[in-house]
């Protein structure tokens, strides 16, 4: 991603150009899909030990979106997120593993409504290059998928014709554009 005197360069999260999306079978016949609008976060890139990187991501759940208000409200509810008490959702890595300019897998601990989880994200590098205002940035794209189960969003409802409303699996699409920082100086 970036060369430093240090090696180690950060790259913050551009939120306007980035997008946790969502999908999940419903009645068992159809995907509803969805979207967390406010995602912020940091990218500490190691050029020299890109394994050695990491990343921190926080999701405002009260950004979810799903083009139905009435559903978005239920997601909010205790019934799903908890938004009153647990109004976001985090994300931090613990390893990388992989070609972190092509595709690669993160590793890290995802934490919903309290609950801690290691999941896997799939990502691919789409590109970097500089943009028209001189900061440098970077794309990347990530697939994912948890059981919801196993972090305490267990409402469902079973249908009359056998099995239930909402899967358990959720698919995870992630994209995002990360802004390379300036750096500051050492002191000393």
């Amino acid at each position: 991603m970036g060369t430093a005197t240090t090696g180690v360069t950060t790259w913050k999260v551009d939120a306007a150009h980035a997008e946790v999306g969502f999908s999940v079978r419903h009645l068992m016949i159809s995907t509803v899909r969805g979207r967390f609008g406010a995602v912020n976060g940091t990218v500490q890139y190691d050029e020299a030990e890109p394994a050695n990187s990491s990343i921190d991501v926080t999701i405002d759940v009260t950004s979810v979106d799903t083009r139905q208000e009435q559903r978005d409200n239920h997601l909010r509810s205790a019934d799903f997120f908890d938004v009153a008490r647990f109004p976001s959702m985090h994300f931090v890595s613990k390893r990388i593993d992989g070609d972190v300019t092509d595709e690669f897998r993160v590793i890290g601990d995802l934490t919903i409504r309290g609950v801690t989880r290691e999941v896997r994200l799939d990502v691919t590098a789409e590109g970097r290059g500089m943009d028209p205002w001189g900061s440098e940035r970077a794309g990347f794209s990530a697939k994912g998928k948890i059981n919801r189960g196993d972090f305490g969003l267990t409402w469902n409802q079973a249908l009359e014709t056998g099995g239930v409303m909402v899967s358990d699996e959720v698919k995870l699409t992630i994209d995002v554009e990360l802004v390379k920082q300036a750096e500051t100086p050492a002191v000393g």
